[in-house]
């Protein structure tokens, strides 16, 4: 009985073969395909959609005007029509000096930003995280998000008359201690450490919302653990806080380095005048006047494209050293 049902067996062994080896169906591999998965869940995918035409037209979309980099650009002839001069836009900005001081001017509020904006974030969350009353974190964090979404058209107003020499509150302390008024815009002195600390004051509460997400992820368990070993709270933020941000941590320099060559428009353009161009102006305000103001339309667009090419640079610079130091990157 055995002998015969494992005849049968063999016998039919080869269909199966004959079956498993048939070649797939378009059908088959269209169900297979990393597209299937958009189609199937069609109506998520719709979601996302008005992000992808965002992108599509505002971000990819003038991608095709970068030609007028390489172009001695005329409004009448069009993109197409005007004449190519190469990198003669390029060589230009390293001829001339006013580009060399809004490089470094540039370079130096960015690295200012980093070095004391990119761990304010890091340590007020660490502070919100040893919090131990829930409303009253709560409210902190509610009133810390509240100037990221004021733009900066209203938060220079604000800086203006709160920094003024004659009616700001500082310099109404400064002047009652028997000191002379500082004039913090228009001072080359001050201007720089306005920007940032304005920067830090803005974004500080925004920027800890991964921070916390990242630390709501850390296992309970390992702070009991270091407790009963006799650790104490910064022995416990030491060695199990900060290792569990770790990954997060170094995704966030990546692209904040990514960022050091770009500059806030928005915040220096509102809060900059004349006298304070020497400290203060910066890339994206000088493309402003190169390109708007004077009307030199290649010009503004080589500088802007040459500080994109920098930024790439840097993000994939900082991403290959990142995954050399402790294997966490964006890719």
């Amino acid at each position: 009985m055995e002998t015969a049902q494992r005849k049968k067996g063999d016998e039919l062994m080869p269909n199966l073969q004959t079956v498993n080896s048939t070649p797939a169906t378009f059908r088959d591999k269209w169900k297979h395909s990393e597209f299937y998965k958009y189609f199937k869940y069609k109506y998520l995918t719709l979601l996302i959609l008005p992000a992808i035409l965002y992108f599509a037209v505002f971000a990819y979309g003038p991608v095709y005007g970068l030609q007028i980099a390489f172009k001695d650009y005329n409004f009448f002839d069009g993109i197409w029509g005007s004449e190519w001069v190469g990198l003669a836009h390029f060589e230009r900005l390293w001829q001339m000096q006013s580009f060399k001081e809004v490089f470094v001017n540039t370079v130096v509020i960015s690295l200012y930003k980093f070095i004391f904006g990119f761990p304010a974030p890091i340590i007020f969350a660490l502070l919100l995280n040893e919090l131990r009353y829930v409303l009253f974190k709560r409210w902190v964090q509610t009133v810390s998000y509240f100037p990221h979404f004021v733009s900066w058209v209203i938060l220079a107003g604000i800086f203006t008359q709160f920094l003024s020499p004659s009616i700001g509150p500082i310099n109404i302390l400064i002047k009652s201690l028997g000191f002379e008024p500082i004039y913090f815009l228009a001072d080359t002195q001050w201007f720089r450490t306005v920007l940032v600390t304005t920067d830090i004051w803005k974004d500080l509460g925004w920027g800890t919302i991964i921070y916390l997400a990242a630390l709501s992820g850390i296992n309970p368990e390992l702070y009991e653990v270091a407790k009963v070993d006799g650790a104490s709270r910064f022995q416990r933020i030491r060695y199990v806080t900060l290792p569990g941000l770790y990954p997060v941590i170094t995704i966030m320099m990546v692209l904040t380095i990514g960022k050091l060559i770009n500059d806030d428009f928005d915040q220096v353009f509102n809060l900059y005048n004349p006298a304070v161009y020497s400290v203060g102006d910066v890339l994206s305000t000088y493309t402003y006047r190169m390109g708007l103001v004077n009307m030199e339309y290649s010009f503004a667009t080589a500088v802007g494209l040459f500080k994109n090419l920098i930024s790439l640079v840097m993000v994939l610079g900082a991403n290959a050293i990142a995954k050399r130091l402790n294997d966490y990157g964006l890719w």
